[in-house]
């Protein structure tokens, strides 16, 4: 049996914890699961139970996205060099499963609102710079999220960058809108329940089929059954969210609105500005973050990713960015929060909820991000940026 005297040194006590690594990983793993509970029974006791369980589905997103390194930057990145399909399909699989609930919801209970965005020359642009933006990031909004709660560095130099981009981004937004935009198109109301799912789930199998036709033989990145978990959950998560909070999954409106708080809380008069002045606005920036529906589905994400990525002691390699890769991080982090706002949502909130609740805007966004990408791949080998 292994004992430390009290007169033992350190080493004594780092070799007692590489001797019983079970104990210790044990301990880890009770540490974080009981962070998880006291969150969810904070959260509910300050601002009731509908919040208490979105930091629950928020830990679930967390967990989903980082347990299977499920990434929608990367799976399109594949596509692009590789012609590697699994990635995008398993996204397919997780928007259908969300609409095939979301839809009929949305159909029936008027009370529910959707992903609906405009078509609007903002979502043209924005979605084009979002795209490229999140390759040289390697993460959209969901993804610097989860990676940044398991500690990849570049995501923890682009996440702040984020928060202030998504900030800068809702204060202008009103000037891009002026620009010229046409109004949401919700494909529910247009076309119907079940005419919606058809037309959308034909949609999403054609474009499965044809990457199918053009896939490259080669072994795919993501071997095994997890990716296909993680869709699976992210559509029931998705439904949930949809249900519990009243509004789809989105990721880019709370971060904005943590830039608003510290820009305030640093003296700066919001008041006045387009957006930020707005009633609805200033309610939220003098309300808890806890009360803000995505905001608190943003902090779990962040905690289930940590969970996700301590469970099996693993975890990012600690390095030092150079300048060049810690200024393009940055760079990429004001664009992508920047480009998010004016695009009405990421790959979450335009891309995933907006197809899965039948908007148009959301089909508009995933062509122009992707377009985005092919640039910001080619962005990333101009950087040398890896993997």
């Amino acid at each position: 049996m292994n004992t430390v005297s009290e007169t033992g040194s350190s080493a004594d006590l780092l070799r007692l914890a590489r001797e019983t690594p079970g104990a210790f990983a044990w301990g880890r793993r009770a540490l974080l699961l009981g962070t998880a509970f006291a969150g969810f029974a904070i959260t509910t006791w300050l601002v009731g139970w509908r919040q208490g369980l979105l930091w629950c589905i928020g830990v679930g997103y967390g967990l989903a996205l980082s347990a299977a390194a499920f990434g929608f930057t990367t799976g399109w990145r594949v596509w692009i060099t590789d012609r590697d399909p699994k990635g995008l399909w398993a996204q397919f699989v997780g928007i259908a499963i969300a609409m095939v609930f979301s839809v009929p919801l949305l159909g029936t209970h008027p009370e529910l609102q959707g992903a609906d965005g405009p078509l609007s020359i903002s979502l043209l642009v924005g979605a084009f710079v979002f795209g490229a933006a999140m390759q040289v990031a390697d993460g959209c909004g969901s993804g610097t999220l989860y990676k940044a709660g398991a500690g990849h560095p570049i995501s923890l130099a682009v996440f702040p960058a984020f928060v202030f981009g998504s900030f800068f981004g809702a204060a202008q937004l009103p000037a891009w809108l002026a620009l010229g935009a046409l109004p949401p198109v919700d494909l529910v109301k247009v076309l119907g329940v079940w005419q919606t799912l058809t037309v959308q789930l034909g949609a999403l199998a054609a474009l499965a089929t044809l990457l199918w036709r053009l896939r490259s033989r080669q072994p795919s990145r993501w071997q095994g059954g997890a990716v296909w978990i993680a869709a699976v959950a992210l559509g029931l998560l998705g439904a949930a969210n949809l249900v519990v909070a009243g509004q789809p999954w989105g990721i880019v409106y709370g971060l904005g609105l943590w830039g608003g708080k510290i820009v305030q809380a640093l003296g700066v008069d919001l008041r006045h500005n387009a957006f930020w002045g707005l009633p609805a606005q200033q309610a939220q920036l003098h309300a808890s973050v806890l009360a803000d529906n995505t905001s608190i589905t943003d902090l779990g994400l962040l905690l289930g990713a940590l969970i996700a990525a301590r469970w099996r002691g693993k975890a990012y390699a600690r390095v030092r960015l150079n300048a060049r890769t810690w200024a393009a991080s940055v760079l990429a982090g004001l664009a992508l929060g920047y480009s998010s706002r004016l695009a009405f949502g990421c790959n979450v909130g335009a891309y995933f909820s907006g197809i899965a609740t039948g908007s148009l805007h959301g089909w508009v966004w995933f062509g122009c991000a992707f377009l985005g990408s092919v640039l910001g791949v080619r962005l990333r080998r101009r950087l040398s940026i890896q993997g």
